[in-house]
């Protein structure tokens, strides 16, 4: 097993290695589950990504978790013994980030699905990791009351997931990321130390008292610790929303219409591209949706009061007007869920543009300042033409997180070379546009080996970071930070990488 570099891998265990494991880890367990049989370890081999449909790795042992008390005990059994621990929720992940890459023991908390408390008039909720996105939301609805952060997967990400990778989503360009959400964790540590952050037994809002804990763990993709329980900030239901569809013959008229309205004072609640290609998907996946045919359109949302909401919304398509082909503009509940069900249903959609095949989950999430987002789609049309892989992008333009979907044959080892070039050219254009390789869905293993030119001298900070709490290099080994974990070699197996099947949609954002 390999241990983040902080040992050699010493390869896989016997099978009366992994016997002997799982029964110890039964023997530790009150609440929870082991598995370990073969066919059972399998599932836990993949997260949504294209790197683990080329090279699935499954763990020795897995443990479905169902206490604190329970992975504190597996966790401090493998601390002794240097056993690689991989947290992981719901797997929709798309980065390798919650499979065991060094093998060891996988831990899955979405059994963890408590909501545990809803104090209403703190306006805060204490749950557990496995909670699922859209079923919190449903819980606190009756209260009036919304957790904001919406990540594109919200029937399926997990909030404890959400925290690890720092989700954003279609309204962080008004809200924020998760981490402007979480007021504080039950972590616990590489050794099986039980802490909180935020202070214990808190239920402020703010605090200035030391370091801050809970942002050090939020978006530490499960390196630092592992999440065990979350106190999360909330806000009341916006009593009025409004959407404006905008129809653009040039990208580079999208960009400035982005431009000008937050130039024009106007903080919409999400602001999201389609371009061409994605609009043929849509209307071939959903024809009654009909959306014009263009060089792309944008979604502006607003949300507040009614008033508010209706000079918003006239603003921005006044604003908007001079740029675009059409504008117009809604505030009736049933056109703003149709324009959203269209954006929504992209993920799935962009399969129909190339019959028979499936969308490869790589090089998915740049993002580049906003000015330079015109910019960027051209050169992503420019690689999807200089390889031969039709990419359809959308995103969240008005944060400039990009979302590009290639279509491959997975059954086609030259297509599945081709992609993974593909994907190295969009994480490197990322970059040279002064963006990053990331823009919410997180780094995990298949863009640790960006992170040393993305962050230079700052990555050594976060290996003392990493080397301060987790010194035998146990938890999730391969995520973040580049070593023997997460540079395997990826064999081209066509059969392997069938993966998901083209209409599977597991966007976040």
């Amino acid at each position: 097993m390999s241990t983040d570099g902080h040992t050699s891998p010493l390869g896989p265990p016997s099978e009366s290695k992994r016997r002997q494991l799982a029964a110890d880890l039964r023997s530790l367990v009150s609440v929870s589950a082991v598995v370990d049989q073969s066919a059972e370890l399998q599932t836990y081999a993949y997260d949504a990504s294209f790197l683990t449909q080329l090279a699935p790795h499954p763990p020795d042992a897995a443990v479905i978790a169902r206490s604190a008390e329970d992975i504190m005990a597996v966790v401090r059994y493998a601390a002794e013994r240097g056993i690689p621990v991989t947290p992981r929720g719901a797997a929709t992940g798309q980065t390798a980030g919650s499979v065991a890459l060094g093998g060891g023991i996988v831990i899955a908390l979405n059994a963890m699905d408590r909501v545990l408390e809803i104090d209403v008039p703190n306006m805060q909720v204490f749950c557990e990791p496995g909670v699922v996105h859209a079923k919190l939301n449903e819980q606190l609805a009756p209260h009036r009351l919304i957790f904001p952060p919406d990540p594109g997967s919200s029937k399926m990400a997990t909030v404890g997931g959400m925290a690890s990778t720092n989700a954003h989503g279609m309204r962080a360009v008004k809200y924020g990321p998760t981490s402007s959400w979480v007021l504080g964790l039950k972590v616990i540590l590489a050794d099986g130390r039980l802490i909180e952050t935020g202070s214990v037994g808190s239920r402020a809002k703010q605090s200035s008292a030391g370091l801050e804990l809970t942002k050090l763990f939020v978006g530490s993709e499960g390196v630092l610790g592992i999440i065990t329980r979350l106190r999360l900030k909330l806000l009341p239901i916006p009593p009025a929303r409004a959407i404006v569809l905008s129809v653009f013959d040039r990208l580079e008229n999208a960009g400035e219409a982005v431009q000008a309205v937050f130039g024009g004072g106007i903080s919409p609640s999400a602001v999201e591209i389609l371009d061409e290609r994605c609009i043929q998907a849509v209307n071939i996946y959903r024809p009654r949706m009909t959306l014009p045919n263009a060089e792309a359109v944008i979604l502006f949302e607003v949300d507040g009061n009614p008033a508010g909401v209706r000079w918003d919304a006239e603003k921005i398509a006044d604003l908007v007007r001079p740029l675009a082909r059409s504008v117009d503009w809604s505030d009736e509940p049933s056109r703003i869920a149709a324009l959203w069900e269209a954006r929504s249903v992209v993920g799935a959609a962009v399969g129909v543009l190339r019959p028979g095949s499936n969308r490869a989950y790589c090089g998915e999430d740049i993002c580049v300042p906003v000015a330079r987002i015109p910019e960027t789609l051209r050169a992503i049309q420019d690689i999807s033409a200089k390889h031969n892989i039709p990419i359809a992008t959308y995103g969240h333009i008005g944060g400039g997180g990009l979302h590009p979907g290639h279509l491959i044959d997975g059954r086609d080892s030259d297509d599945i070379r081709r992609v993974l070039l593909v994907a190295d050219e969009i994480h490197d254009l990322g970059l040279r546009m002064d963006g990053t390789t990331t823009g919410e869905h997180g780094v995990g293993a298949s863009r640790a080996p960006y992170m040393a030119r993305e962050h230079g001298p700052a990555l050594d900070v976060m290996r003392q970071i990493k080397q301060a709490l987790d010194p035998k290099g146990i938890l999730n080994p391969g995520t973040i930070f580049a070593s023997e974990a997460s540079a395997v070699e990826i064999p081209i197996n066509a059969e392997a990488a069938v993966g998901l099947p083209a209409n599977a949609e597991v966007d976040h954002g």
